[in-house]
């Protein structure tokens, strides 16, 4: 089994390196630019990027199912299922913020099995794998020991949302921490994997935002879950909690549910 995953590491790192090929082509281009239902917009660079890794997964999964932001879900009774965001961050990628990320996940019954955070513009590939461990770049990455909400750095990600959506739990979370910033997309959860920070709250979720990083931060020895405490799975709110350590987690649990 180790050999197995070693070997689906590989590709999976593989197939995200040649895929960050096709949004480098586009970043601070001009784009035409669509709409999706919930008004998030859609790019080629989006929709190339999804084909072409989809199309590397079933040559190299033959039989594992596929859950895709722009092109939807295959066969999801598979025993592995792959789950993808190909541009996470779109916004920041057609306003030329290279914190855009490219997120690929593998699930097998229905456990986390490999999660990778591939940061085109800042030539960054975050790899996690159960059992594993975690590394950026081939260098091994641990999540910070902080226990003490107090002395914690931490993101807050989808303020506007979050605001105009619980003002009352945006307050509180606006004074918690040592150091504090307002953020967006996958990055920050992978600066807590790496212990550059020490937890994240996001808010507003799809599960291809979020599914792909939990094996990356589990790996990397944190803890991801929802407002609940809860594991996260497809059925998930999109409410979502990174932290580096399970003290960290019990006090914004508590903060979010006061």
């Amino acid at each position: 089994m180790e050999v197995e995953v070693d070997k689906v590491v590989r590709q999976a790192v593989e197939i995200v390196g040649k895929a960050s090929n096709i949004p480098m082509s586009f970043f601070r281009a001009p784009l035409d630019l669509e709409a999706k239902d919930d008004d998030s917009p859609v790019t080629v660079a989006d929709r190339k990027t999804e084909a072409f890794i989809r199309a590397e997964l079933a040559a190299a999964f033959p039989g594992d199912g596929i859950f895709g932001e722009e092109y939807g879900t295959e066969n999801l009774d598979a025993e592995a299922i792959w789950v993808l965001d190909p541009i996470d961050g779109t916004r920041s990628f057609i306003t030329g913020n290279p914190l855009f990320g490219m997120l690929l996940g593998r699930y097998v019954n229905r456990k986390p099995q490999l999660g990778i955070v591939r940061m085109p513009a800042l030539d960054e590939t975050y790899v996690g794998a159960a059992g594993h461990g975690a590394t950026c770049n081939g260098t091994s990455i641990r999540c910070r020991g902080t226990q003490r909400l107090s002395e914690a750095m931490v993101y807050i990600n989808e303020t506007e949302r979050l605001l105009a959506d619980d003002p009352a739990r945006f307050a509180r979370l606006c004074k918690a921490g040592h150091t504090r910033r307002m953020a967006y997309d996958c990055y920050p959860h992978a600066l807590a994997a790496s212990g550059q920070i020490d937890a994240v709250i996001d808010f507003g979720l799809e599960p291809y935002d979020f599914l792909p990083l939990v094996a990356l931060v589990e790996a990397a020895g944190g803890i991801m879950c929802d407002w609940n405490g809860n594991p996260l799975d497809l059925n998930s709110d999109g409410r979502v909690i990174t932290a580096a350590t399970p003290e960290l987690r019990d006090e914004l649990l508590d903060l979010l549910g006061a």
